[in-house]
C-alpha cells in the first residue's frame, strides 16, 4: 500500500518531523502579564499528544506593547520565560513532539480586547490599553486611535526585542521559530503599501518595504543554532486593490530563501478592514501553490483545511509540502489519529491511550517515547 503523503517524514533544516501535519499557532488570550498559565498547560498538553509532526506555540509577543490583547502570551522578561519554561518542561516529560515558537509584534493591531469581548481597540487612556506603534501613523480602523510611527530608535528597539525573545526561546530549548509577518501585524504592516507610507529607506519601493522584515529575519536567524529551522508566516495577499499581493510575496519569499529560511507558511489578509475574501475549503492553497512553484521553498498551506483526504490531496498534487491545522484540531484534538486511520497510516500516541484504538485499526499506533510515571 502506498504511504500517505501526509504521513511521510519532513525535514526542515536539521529538524526531523514524523509527518507533515503542523499545528498552527492559535492565540488563547489567557496569559497574565504575558506569562503562560495553567490553561496553556492543559491546552498545549493535549495538542502535544495529538500525533502531529510539529506543535507551534501561539503568537508570542516580544514586548508588552507587542501583544494583541492584554491576555497574549509573551516572552519578554524573566517571569515570562520562567512560566513558559514550566509549561514546556511538563510537556516534554510526556511528549516527544518538536516545538516551534511564533515570534510576533502586533503593531497597530495591539491593545485590543479578546475576541469574545468584541476584539475592538482599547484606547491608550483606558485601563489595560496602551498606545500602539506601526510603520506609519495610520490606524487600522477609521475610529481607532492612530499608532505612533516608529523612528530609527524604535526600529532598533523592536529588532532588539525580537532578538531577545529568540534568545529566551533558545534557552528554553524550543526547536524552531516562525516569525509572524502575516494577518496585519507589525511586519505585515511594513510590507503592505496600505499601511506603510514611510518616505525613508523603510517605505515606498518594494525593496524598501521588505527591508525591516528581512532585518528582523536575519537577526532571529542569527540567534538560533545551525540546523534549527527559522521561517516566516506571510499573508500572500491583502485582498484589497493596490495592496500587498502574491507577486510581491514571491519576491519576499525569494529574499527569505537566500537568507536561509527553512520554509514559508502561507496565509492571507488581515491588514485592512476593506478586505473582501471569498471563503471556501482550502481557499488559500492556490497562493501556497504559486509560491512553492515560483521559489521551490518548502511551503506550508493553511486555511479551511479540515478533512484528511483534502489535506492528502493538496500534498499529493504538489501544492504544498506540509499542512497547518488550526480550528480543526481545536475541535478534534485527535485529528492526526483519525486522519491516519482514514488514510491507512500510523501515528505516534502514548501507550496509556492505545486501548482506545478501534478493532479495525489495531496497527494504528506506533511505539514512541511518551513519558510514563
Amino acid at each position: 500500500m502506498t504511504q500517505a503523503r501526509l504521513f511521510e517524514p519532513l525535514h526542515l533544516d536539521g529538524l526531523a518531523l514524523d509527518n507533515r501535519i503542523i499545528i498552527a499557532p492559535m492565540c488563547q488570550y489567557s496569559a497574565r502579564d504575558g506569562q503562560a498559565s495553567d490553561w496553556h498547560m492543559m491546552h498545549l498538553g493535549q495538542l502535544a499528544m495529538s500525533g502531529a509532526g510539529l506543535l507551534t506555540l501561539e503568537a508570542t509577543a516580544v514586548s508588552p506593547e507587542a501583544r494583541i490583547t492584554y491576555g497574549d502570551l509573551g516572552l519578554y522578561d524573566d517571569a515570562c520565560e520562567r512560566e513558559l519554561g514550566r509549561v514546556l518542561a511538563a510537556i516534554r516529560e510526556y511528549s516527544p513532539i518538536p516545538l516551534c515558537i511564533q515570534i510576533a509584534h502586533a503593531g497597530r493591531k495591539a491593545s485590543s480586547q479578546a475576541p469574545w469581548e468584541g476584539g475592538q481597540q482599547i484606547r491608550p487612556d483606558s485601563p489595560r490599553g496602551w498606545l500602539t506603534e506601526a510603520p506609519s501613523p495610520l490606524p487600522h480602523g477609521a475610529e481607532e486611535v492612530a499608532p505612533a510611527a516608529l523612528d530609527r530608535a524604535g526600529l532598533k528597539r523592536v529588532r532588539d526585542d525580537f532578538v531577545a525573545t529568540a534568545r529566551r526561546a533558545v534557552r528554553l530549548g524550543i526547536d524552531s521559530a516562525e516569525i509572524h509577518a502575516a494577518h496585519g501585524y507589525l511586519l505585515h504592516q511594513f510590507l503592505s503599501p496600505l499601511s506603510n507610507q514611510r518616505t525613508d529607506e523603510y517605505g515606498g519601493s518594494l525593496e524598501n518595504r521588505l527591508r525591516f522584515p528581512l532585518e528582523v529575519f536575519d537577526a532571529v536567524r542569527d540567534v538560533f543554532p545551525a540546523g534549527s529551522p527559522v521561517w516566516v508566516r506571510v499573508s500572500a495577499t491583502d485582498w484589497v486593490e493596490e495592496g500587498w499581493e502574491v507577486e510581491q510575496t514571491i519576491a519576499f519569499a525569494e529574499a527569505l530563501k537566500a537568507r536561509g529560511s527553512a520554509a514559508i507558511h502561507v496565509s492571507t489578509g488581515g491588514v485592512s478592514t476593506k478586505q473582501k475574501i471569498a471563503l471556501s475549503p482550502g481557499y488559500q492553497v492556490p497562493f501556497a501553490e504559486r509560491i512553492k512553484a515560483a521559489t521551490g521553498l518548502p511551503t506550508i498551506a493553511v486555511g479551511l483545511i479540515t478533512e484528511a483526504r483534502q489535506a492528502e490531496r493538496i500534498l499529493a498534487e504538489g501544492k504544498a509540502d506540509a499542512i497547518s491545522i488550526a480550528r480543526a484540531i481545536l475541535y478534534d484534538p485527535r485529528w492526526p489519529w483519525h486522519a491516519a486511520a482514514e488514510l491507512g497510516a500510523r501515528v505516534r500516541a502514548p501507550k496509556q491511550y492505545w486501548r482506545s484504538q478501534p478493532r479495525e485499526y489495531k496497527d494504528l499506533f506506533l511505539d514512541t517515547h511518551f513519558g510514563q510515571r
